[in-house]
């Protein structure tokens, strides 16, 4: 039998199993994060996304240290534009959108450099990085089907935003029948009231979605597990 760790969280405690578990960071991205980016641009405060980086790099060091595995996600779509909606190019009324040219290339476009991963996570080789179209990671995308090749039935889920890519993506598992444990520390928004109730919904009704819990509780569990 596989060896367990029992983790603090909410609703009530996640057992994690080692041997089929992810770690899933979604949409790390330079343009969401990174001072004078796109998100900036649209009058964010990118701060609120930045405090995620450090508590996301002590896990994902802790994470690779014990040879589990991790996956990365990215929001974007092709340079030609044909997976994206035109709902979606239009919504927000902003004289900027989508496809356009902004502070690091155009905006949401993959292969740009606002596209891909910040430097503080950017993935290693083995790490595969989801290319997603939409909020969710399984739209559209092959990460289901990875994930059964692999054996997983959990994952660990990071990232930004708490109230939109996050908590979209923690539904889709869900329905997929996946365990999902967020790590509060390690997710962030531009709005610290979506944040916190974001993480309330994932938890409510004894974890509708999922459970949550801190960092340092998983990255002290992973040093004693070996």
């Amino acid at each position: 039998m596989s060896k367990t760790i029992d983790l603090a969280a909410e609703p009530y405690a996640f057992t994690l199993s080692p041997d089929h578990c992810a770690l899933l960071i979604i949409d790390m991205q330079r343009d969401f994060l990174e001072p004078g980016g796109f998100g900036e641009m649209l009058g964010n405060d990118v701060s609120q996304l930045r405090r995620t980086i450090e508590p996301n790099r002590r896990l994902l060091a802790a994470w690779r240290a014990a040879g589990l595995p991790t996956l990365h996600t990215r929001e974007g779509h092709r340079p030609d534009l044909f997976d994206l909606p035109p709902a979606k190019k239009i919504r927000g009324r902003s004289a900027t959108s989508i496809g356009d040219a902004g502070p690091m290339g155009r905006i949401l476009v993959r292969g740009e450099a606002g596209h891909d991963i910040i430097a503080e996570l950017y993935p290693e080789p083995g790490e595969p990085v989801i290319d997603k179209p939409g909020k969710g990671a399984f739209y559209a995308t092959d990460l289901h089907a990875i994930l059964q090749h692999r054996g997983v039935r959990q994952l660990v889920v990071t990232g930004v935003t708490t109230e939109v890519c996050v908590n979209t993506t923690v539904r889709e598992a869900n329905d997929r029948g996946y365990d999902c444990l967020v790590l509060e520390d390690c997710v962030g928004s531009y709005f610290p009231d979506f944040h916190d109730m974001g993480l309330k919904m994932i938890k409510a009704q004894g974890g509708i979605f999922g459970w949550v819990a801190k960092s340092d509780g998983v990255i002290e569990a992973l040093a004693g597990w070996k």
